[in-house]
């Protein structure tokens, strides 16, 4: 029979942790807008994948170091001709690898040259070294790195977290061995232990991302494992164990959603860590193949293209790393704030 209140009305029941959660982050303006761009971004990675967009990135369109908006070369008479060496007998393949394009980008910019031509192949972030349009070379890049930066991210904070709530809520032998674990990984320099995986595990995007979820746990497992030691012992624990809930129970079911918001914080920090560490074992060599291009690759590629002034591709993918990582950040920072158990009690 269901009780009522004093004036006959029946009682309203309150909201779970995840409905109450979910009113909360769709209150928060900014963090609902941060959310749209990480689906955005998100649905862009999963074009970009099975060939929507940017399927061509590979393509040489245009004029090498084509400035943005603009294709062909400078209105000189003789721009866009390769300089040649002078003297009997010079072969420049010898010195230079690229010397049998040479000729192919002559005739590609004399054939650029007419007014309609540079108005139908106007690139918005213009070609890089080789003629390859940017823009798309930019979003390919997405592709390769949010899903390395998302899923390294992701592997790291499921490792640390489940590590870190069997250490916190059993202890004894068991936090001891985890903690042995721990031990063992924070020992050795973080960059060192990614060189090791990245030597048993090799080149390619998943690879990658074992090699980043492997060394990047053990921070997220400190964190949780001091919630889930403190969160045992209270009352609302204590009380899920005296109406019979398991351990399994009390530890994913009521313990985890109150110490989400710690995961959540680290799995924003991870995902930017993350990405910039593919930049770096890119730029190694240890990275994603060389048929492939990431905005680690592309920033790359971007450094060297700097001291000759071609500014285009820096701009372009920092510009799109810019973009991304800050509406993940605002968007993790919104659902921390909305799952974080101590301004649920301001309500």
């Amino acid at each position: 029979m269901t009780s009522t209140t004093t004036n006959g009305a029946a009682p309203k029941r309150s909201q779970g942790v995840w409905a109450a959660s979910w009113r909360r982050l769709r209150a928060d303006k900014m963090g609902m807008g941060a959310m749209v761009v990480v689906a955005l971004s998100l649905l862009l990675v999963i074009a970009a994948g099975v060939g929507l967009v940017a399927r061509d990135w590979q393509k040489e369109v245009g004029v090498p170091n084509a400035p943005p908006t603009f294709m062909g070369p400078a209105p000189a008479e003789n721009a866009g001709a390769i300089p040649q060496p002078k003297g009997p007998n010079v072969d420049l393949s010898d010195i230079d690898p690229l010397a049998p394009k040479y000729k192919e980008w002559e005739e590609r910019a004399k054939t650029y040259k007419t007014e309609d031509t540079v108005k139908a192949q106007t690139l918005a972030f213009g070609a890089d070294r080789l003629g390859r349009d940017v823009l798309a070379k930019a979003i390919k890049g997405a592709e390769i790195s949010i899903l390395v930066g998302v899923l390294a991210a992701l592997v790291a904070t499921v490792i640390g977290t489940v590590l870190g709530a069997i250490s916190g809520f059993y202890g004894g032998k068991v936090g001891d061995f985890l903690e042995w674990v721990y031990n063992v990984f924070t020992a050795m320099p973080n960059i060192l232990l990614i060189f090791a995986f990245a030597v048993v595990f090799g080149r390619g995007v998943l690879p990658v991302v074992m090699i980043l979820g492997l060394a990047g746990w053990t921070g997220i497992y400190r964190l949780i494992r001091a919630e889930f030691m403190k969160h045992s012992v209270r009352e609302y624990v204590r009380s899920a164990e005296a109406i019979g809930a398991s351990k399994t129970s009390r530890m994913f079911k009521h313990i985890l959603p109150n110490v989400s918001h710690v995961a959540l914080v680290q799995l924003s920090l991870h995902v930017v860590s993350f990405i910039k560490s593919e930049v770096i074992l890119s730029y190694l060599g240890l990275g994603v193949s060389v048929d492939q291009v990431s905005w680690g690759t592309m920033l790359a590629e971007a450094q060297s293209e700097l001291i000759l002034g071609y500014w285009w591709q820096l701009v372009a993918v920092t510009a799109f790393m810019a973009i991304f990582v800050t509406a993940f950040a605002l968007f993790t920072d919104a659902l921390r704030d909305a799952l974080d158990p101590k301004l649920r009690g301001l309500e």
